[in-house]
């Protein structure tokens, strides 16, 4: 016979309370119907409170006679978050820990007449299974496919670590323009029938092909895949697509793809969606995918868990070079290193032949909230051994926090690092980034280094023709992507970059920046209706196929300067700018295109380039548009101490910390007054004064700016103020 799957979409019973198996199955019935995929965070999840339903839930279905039909049943889920148990008829067949990968059990033998299928899932806080402590939702729910897979009595291996039971490693010799590959198959069987390109072997277990004049995995502009397929006697059959490609990085020079530089320059991507959570169906995937291209990114990291093999699979056919990871994220717990390694092993089991895949990640931010002891070293060198065990192919990385020293032993562990900074947000200028990396690569010259995470948090609601950190506009969150895109590009030892984010992401113990439950770091919004000034910026750099220019600030239609500054992104190499149908101004530049008009009423705005065109409408009016300001206490503060007189010789909130600090009398002011701050700020507080990277971070942004940041009004600021500018410096 030949294998069957039969995806089990309709028919399933939801029930939203943590009650034992026997109670589930009786009250079924009563249950909500739900077609999968499904999470039950999809509203709760996304609306801020941190208040989503973290619990147990069941989701019942009785099999029919045609999809039980088979010598062999398995039930395949691809996705159940975070912890699941597989019931029938009253009986417990399977426990899975982790949210993110598939397994499957076998339900040959425990058949009967009528059968009912219940799968209780959970993701409640505990101490064993990760993620638990993360800047994301943690949705419940079977939010990926669920299959009955029916095959023979001789078949290919579906149960252990949710294998394809098929293996591909290709070795590539560029010289020779060939490529070795080794097919491994696992399956009960006393032969196997083994195809790769039009060749065929019968063998045991595993046959080794050579291709000649081999056609290479080369990235975004030729994903060219081949597909290896093994049959068994019995008819069972499997196929999987692989890529010929060559990956490699030099400390200096970067990455290297097939023997020649290829910068990774790209996004990281969260896999929800705005109303629907994490239960995202393939075309969701693939317009996702679309935006990706329409970007220019050539690489993406995956986080902070595996996604959907359809989403991998979209990589391979788009040539998207992948960071993929597991959920070891934030905090480190003492009792779920197994899970850490359960994690990664069924990561790389099943995603081990996507050629897209060129790094697995050990963790993220590990270090934010655990100190690096000897339990996390080890952790990580288990996690790191086992990567290298089961592909020796590809190397190991992790995203490090950004107050992580550099000189942490942690580091020495992957075989390359990147850093998450977030310099020029968070804390910190935004020069901080250069200056950063300027440092690790001077002391550490012989290490690979890149950028995982930076981003900073915009509303397309909010505007400003004077943008600062903090202010969620859309105009700072572009000149921040402007100010890092130059750092990069300067700096081509980095191996590989990824804002963060593609897109907002639901986060719901966020409740800033005019949205509750987001995070708002996206290029794109959270429901994808919307790109950001940004986005254009990074299309500008990356997409060189289709001609494009983007006029910045459409959503910033009422001003009240007298002139006002139109800015234009594009990939083409002149600009040209019209008002109200007059040219006023000509650029050749790269990317980023600066012109100052004067605003004396209502302007039509029209931007030119070879073969493409935008334009957009502003006006000016008496008074600053209110709507635009997200934090209206701020702006006054900006406004009042612009404008404030300031004796220079003396301190003030224009100082920087470490420069007060330097004074006994000023720092012992500053610092009662951030003590009694502090006293609020409870665990995070003391991340703070634990850290020395953080505290010289701090105290390289000046008093005002970190008052600003912590929500400091305006009298609190003027009276330090007042007392600063009373000491000498």
């Amino acid at each position: 016979m030949m294998r069957t799957i039969t995806t089990l979409t309709e028919g399933w019973r939801f029930l939203k309370a943590a009650v034992p198996a026997e109670t589930a199955l009786n009250w079924a019935a009563r249950g909500e119907e739900v077609t999968l995929p499904h999470t039950w965070n999809a509203v709760d999840g996304q609306d801020g409170g941190n208040d989503y339903h973290r619990g147990t839930c069941w989701y019942v279905r009785e099999l029919t006679e045609e999809e039980c039909a088979g010598e062999r049943l398995f039930l395949e889920v691809n996705g159940a978050a975070m912890t699941a148990e597989v019931w029938l008829n009253g009986e417990k067949l399977a426990r899975h820990e982790g949210g993110y990968s598939t397994f499957r059990v076998e339900l040959t033998g425990k058949l009967r007449e009528k059968n009912i299928l219940a799968i209780s899932v959970n993701n409640e806080d505990n101490t064993v299974v990760y993620p638990q402590k993360a800047d994301f939702t943690f949705y419940g729910g079977l939010y990926r496919t669920v299959n009955l897979i029916s095959v023979p009595a001789e078949h290919f291996e579906l149960l252990k670590d949710g294998t394809p039971g098929i293996k591909v490693t290709p070795v590539v010799d560029l010289e020779k323009k060939t490529a070795t590959v080794t097919v491994e198959t696992w399956h009960n069987g006393k032969s196997v029938d083994i195809t790769v390109n039009g060749e065929t072997r019968t063998v045991e277990k595993t046959a080794v092909f050579t291709i000649e004049n081999v056609h290479l995995w080369d990235g975004a502009e030729d994903p060219y895949l081949y597909t290896a397929e093994a049959r068994l006697p019995s008819g069972d059959a499997i196929r999987t697509r692989f890529g010929c490609r060559v990956f490699a990085c030099d400390p200096e020079k970067g990455f290297f793809l097939n023997g020649r530089s290829y910068p990774l320059r790209g996004v990281s991507r969260h896999q929800d969606l705005k109303g629907k959570g994490n239960a995202l169906s393939y075309e969701d995937h693939a317009a996702d995918m679309a935006i990706i291209r329409e970007l220019g990114a050539n690489t993406l990291r995956l986080a902070h868990y595996q996604h959907a093999q359809e989403f991998y699979d979209l990589c391979d056919e788009n040539g998207i070079v992948v960071w993929a990871e597991i959920p070891y994220i934030t905090m480190h717990m003492s009792g779920g290193r197994q899970n850490t390694l359960d994690q990664m092993r069924e990561l790389i089991t099943q995603c081990y032949n996507h050629p897209c895949i060129a790094v697995w990640g050990l963790s993220n931010e590990i270090t934010a909230a655990s100190a690096v002891n000897e339990e996390l070293l080890e952790n990580h060198r288990a996690l790191n051994e086992l990567c290298h065990r089961m592909d020796p192919t590809r190397l190991t990385t992790m995203a490090d926090v950004f107050m992580l020293e550099i000189d942490s032993p942690i580091l020495e562990i992957p075989d390359i690092n990147s850093y998450n900074l977030y310099f020029g947000w968070y804390l910190g200028e935004l020069e901080q980034t250069d200056e950063f990396f300027d440092e690790y690569h001077d002391k550490y010259p012989d290490r690979v280094i890149g950028f995982s995470e930076y981003g900073a948090d915009a509303n397309p609601a909010f505007h400003s023709s004077r943008p600062e950190k903090g202010d969620y506009t859309e105009e700072y969150q572009a000149l921040y992507h402007e100010h890092m895109l130059k750092m990069i590009q300067a700096r081509p030892y980095l191996w590989a970059t990824h804002v963060w984010n593609l897109f907002d992401f639901a986060a719901d113990g966020r409740d800033e920046g005019g949205k509750h439950g987001e995070n708002q770091k996206g290029l794109v919004t959270f429901d994808r209706s919307l790109r950001k000034d940004a986005f254009y910026l990074y299309k500008a750099a990356w997409n060189k196929t289709e001609p494009f220019a983007h006029l910045c600030g459409k959503r910033y239609v009422n001003r009240c300067e007298e002139e006002t500054e139109i800015k234009v992104y594009s990939n083409q190499p002149e600009v040209r700018l019209y008002v109200d149908g007059t040219l006023i101004g000509t650029q050749r530049g790269e990317t980023v295109f600066r012109f100052r008009i004067p605003l004396l009423g209502e302007h039509l705005i029209r931007a030119e380039a070879e073969g493409c065109s935008d334009t957009m409408c502003i006006r000016r009016g008496s008074e600053p548009d209110e709507s635009y300001i997200f934090n209206k206490a701020a702006a006054s503060v900006t406004n009042w101490f612009d404008a404030d007189d300031v004796d220079p010789s003396c301190f003030s909130v224009s100082d920087t910390l470490g420069e007060i600090r330097s004074n006994p009398q000023a720092g012992a002011i500053v610092d009662a007054m951030m003590a009694r701050g502090a006293s609020e700020r409870g665990d995070v507080a003391d991340a703070v004064k634990d850290n020395p990277a953080l505290q010289r971070m701090m105290g390289r942004m000046t008093m005002l700016s970190l008052l600003k940041q912590g929500g400091a009004d305006e009298e609190s600021i003027k009276q330090l103020n007042r007392i600063l500018q009373g000491i000498k410096k």
